[in-house]
C-alpha cells in the first residue's frame, strides 16, 4: 500500500469522524429533527406566554359560569393556573439570563408538570369553545417546547 493511499484512508476516516460529532445545535433538535435557535425557542416561550394569560382569564371565567363558581375546587383550580403562570414567569426568567436555553430545562419541566393537571380538567370538564380552543392551542405549543427540551408532552385525549 502507497503512502498516499494511506494518506487517503487516514483523512477520510478523519473527516467522517468529525461528521459524526454532534454540532452545538443539533443538542437542540426539537420534532422531526428540526433544530432550533435560541431565538426561535425565545419566540416559542413568548407565544406560550401570550396564550396561558389569554387562558387563564377565560379559565376563570367560564368557571364563573359553571356549576364549581363559588366553590373550593373553583379557587383550587384557579390557583393552579395562577400557579402555572407563575412558573411560565419563572421560565421566561431563567432563559433571559442564560446563555443556554437548555439550562431552563428544569423550568421547563415545572411549567409541564403543572400543565399536566391543567390538562386533566380540561380533558375531563366540558367549558366553554373558546377556553377548549384556546388550552388546545397552548397545549400544542407547550407540546413542541417539551420536545425541543426532550421532555415528555401533554397527551391530547
Amino acid at each position: 500500500m502507497s503512502i498516499a493511499s494511506t494518506r487517503t484512508k487516514v483523512l477520510l476516516v478523519l473527516a467522517l469522524a468529525l461528521l459524526a460529532l454532534p454540532v452545538e445545535a443539533q443538542v437542540r433538535r426539537g420534532p422531526r429533527g428540526r433544530i432550533y435557535t435560541r431565538a426561535e425557542v425565545n419566540e416559542l416561550i413568548k407565544t406560550a406566554e401570550d396564550r396561558s394569560d389569554r387562558f387563564m382569564k377565560l379559565f376563570d371565567k367560564a368557571l364563573d359560569k359553571s356549576v364549581l363558581d363559588g366553590t373550593q375546587r373553583e379557587d383550587r383550580l384557579n390557583e393552579r393556573v395562577k400557579d402555572f403562570e407563575k412558573a411560565m414567569d419563572k421560565l421566561r426568567k431563567e432563559f433571559d439570563k442564560r446563555e443556554s436555553f437548555m439550562d431552563t430545562k428544569p423550568q421547563m419541566q415545572d411549567v409541564l408538570t403543572i400543565a399536566r393537571d391543567i390538562n386533566a380538567v380540561m380533558l375531563r370538564r366540558n367549558l366553554r369553545a373558546d377556553v377548549e380552543e384556546e388550552w388546545a392551542a397552548l397545549r400544542r405549543e407547550l407540546n413542541v417546547l417539551a420536545s425541543v427540551y426532550y421532555l415528555p408532552g401533554l397527551r391530547a385525549y
